[in-house]
């Protein structure tokens, strides 16, 4: 597997899982308000989780096909804008997966916004650095669900296992 087949994979699947999480959390009673919630005070809530993980792909696409990309600075404010959110960003990313990305040994540079700076091959950055962060975020935006009430479990996340199943568990 390629890191180009990796990134773009673990995109689309994890954003997958995402819109079927969004879609349940539009039917709960907390509705709205679950955009707000949070595991933890010092951490930021789902709106932000939603828009962290719809800027990371154009941003990982900066790094590996030399996208022109910004990062939405604003958070969804509904659970519909969130879904469009990540509709759009599926779009895009497969559009971005026909680009000819950059060789996996390139050296591509990653500045956090704490002002660290990384120097990795293309094929490190999307192994030990796009592709965690995007799961830490997808896995938050998940807890954060679960912890407010709604019901979803492991199939809920891993949804996209689905297309490999040979028969039904029973």
């Amino acid at each position: 597997m390629t890191h180009k087949d990796l990134i773009v994979n673990a995109h689309l699947n994890m954003l997958g899982t995402l819109d079927g999480l969004l879609a349940k959390a539009a039917t709960h009673e907390k509705g709205e308000a679950l955009l707000g919630a949070k595991i933890a005070d010092d951490m930021l809530p789902l709106s932000t989780q939603v828009r962290f993980l719809c800027n990371m792909p154009g941003e990982a696409m900066a790094r590996l096909i030399g996208l022109d990309f910004t990062s939405r600075e604003e958070d969804p404010e509904t659970i519909a804008e969130a879904r469009e959110m990540v509709a759009a960003c599926k779009a895009d990313i497969e559009g971005w997966s026909q680009q000819d990305f950059v060789g996996e040994d390139e050296q591509v540079e990653l500045v956090i916004p704490n002002g660290m700076a990384f120097d990795l091959t293309a094929g490190e950055y999307v192994r030990d650095w796009a592709v965690p962060q995007f799961y830490f975020h997808a896995t938050t935006a998940y807890a954060i669900l679960r912890s407010e009430g709604l019901e979803i479990g492991k199939a809920d996340f891993v949804g996209y296992m689905f297309k490999y199943l040979r028969q039904p568990a029973g």
